[in-house]
């Protein structure tokens, strides 16, 4: 991966395909160290040349050349600095503002149950570490989570928004949240609503059934009982 002559490494690899969910974090924010703290540790040994790809500095032609494999593993390096950077710059003022306008645009998507009526949904992490979980998408209407509807976005790790920017996003802009869901699906069978006990006590009527029963020799569905 590299990016184009005259274009940013931060803009081509958002613009990128698969990678709409990012927002572009300002270099500013990337160069003030204390941002940065403790993400050396995680990245490694590859650390100072990720970050000097993230920042289109140029390389210090007194350590040499690497060879593609070197390469290889510093722009992956590169995209998880990127990404750890980007949980936190999205937590600040300025990269929730820049992550609300495309939340206002759908661009992460909406929610694919039914009764949210195509509520706008936001990017999550199950988890905080990298490598651990992908990221899924948070639905402020039901507060359940989903995997992305395009496969492009599987790839995307869940540390690279983390656990807590959607809840974070509800404090900065209150007025984004929606009200709970009014409507929500009831089973039912012949029109009467399913018993939440029907299930159970049709289990246990089954049990007590001898075991050389035939798949026609099913317990019968008491309506008195089990539906209401």
């Amino acid at each position: 991966m590299s990016s184009s002559e005259g274009v940013s490494w931060i803009s081509w690899f958002c613009g990128a395909r698969g990678n709409e969910f990012f927002c572009e974090v300002d270099e500013e924010y990337i160069q003030d160290k204390f941002n940065l703290t403790g993400l050396s540790e995680i990245i490694g040994c590859h650390y100072r040349k990720a970050l000097e790809i993230i920042l289109d500095m140029e390389p210090d032609d007194t350590e040499g050349s690497e060879d593609k494999q070197q390469g290889a593993m510093i722009e992956k390096a590169a995209v998880m600095l990127y990404g750890l950077i980007h949980a936190r710059y999205i937590l600040a003022s300025k990269g929730i503002l820049e992550m609300s306008v495309k939340f206002n645009k759908a661009d992460f998507g909406t929610c694919p149950r039914v009764f949210c009526d195509g509520q706008h949904v936001l990017p999550i992490g199950l988890l905080d570490v990298p490598g651990e979980a992908m990221v899924k998408l948070y639905c402020p209407k039901c507060c359940d989570v989903y995997t992305p509807k395009s496969t492009r976005h599987h790839h995307i790790d869940g540390s690279y928004f983390g656990t807590s920017f959607p809840h974070m996003f509800f404090m900065v802009f209150p007025e984004h949240r929606p009200k709970p869901p009014e409507k929500q699906f009831v089973a039912t069978l012949y029109g009467f609503k399913i018993h939440p006990s029907a299930y159970n006590r049709q289990l246990a009527a089954a049990a007590a059934l001898p075991n050389n029963r035939t798949s026609n020799c099913r317990p019968s569905i008491s309506t008195n009982s089990n539906i209401a």
